[in-house]
């Protein structure tokens, strides 16, 4: 097959393999920003990313819809899809690393006014920058994370189903 099928053939994901995927990482983004701008722009940072996390579940719904067609138990695997993506998704791109990253702000920004004499604004952005500068190191970790504890608990109802048919 030569390089230009072979790139055809592959399907792409929007949720996984494009820059939608940014999305699921809006609230971070707002938790960085809290210290300087409105919390309705942090809520809409949540609300951006818990669009993302639905549309990716849905999306692996359909998905599971056309790949078992007919078949039987095609609803209990839609429903496990749906129920996995949009778990992992909420606590990997939203939950964790929402709370993670507000609270790498929050101790910075207290750190920083009992050790330091910077003016106020100065501190903001510092935990501003702080916060987006921790973004990128905490993805993986808590992907892993995530995997491992689905792993561990409902994803192990998920195959005892699978086995039982």
């Amino acid at each position: 097959m030569d390089p230009i099928e072979e790139k055809t053939s592959k399907t792409v994901d929007i949720y996984r393999d494009t820059w939608v995927r940014f999305l699921g990482y809006a609230n971070e983004v707002g938790e960085a920003f809290r210290a300087l701008v409105p919390k309705s722009f942090v809520w809409g940072s949540y609300a951006v990313a818990s669009v993302y996390v639905t549309a990716d579940a849905v999306d692996k719904g359909k998905k599971a819809a056309v790949a078992h067609g007919d078949n039987p138990g095609k609803t209990t695997r839609v429903a496990a899809a749906v129920v996995d993506t949009f778990v992992w998704q909420a606590l990997a791109s939203v939950i964790i690393p929402g709370f993670t990253i507000n609270r790498v702000c929050a101790a910075s920004l207290h750190l920083l006014g009992k050790t330091t004499k910077l003016p106020l604004p100065v501190r903001k952005w510092t935990t501003t920058a702080i916060g987006l500068s921790t973004i990128p190191f905490i993805i993986s970790p808590i992907d892993r994370g995530v995997d491992y504890l689905l792993d561990a608990s409902i994803r192990k109802v998920y195959n005892e189903e699978e086995k039982h048919k």
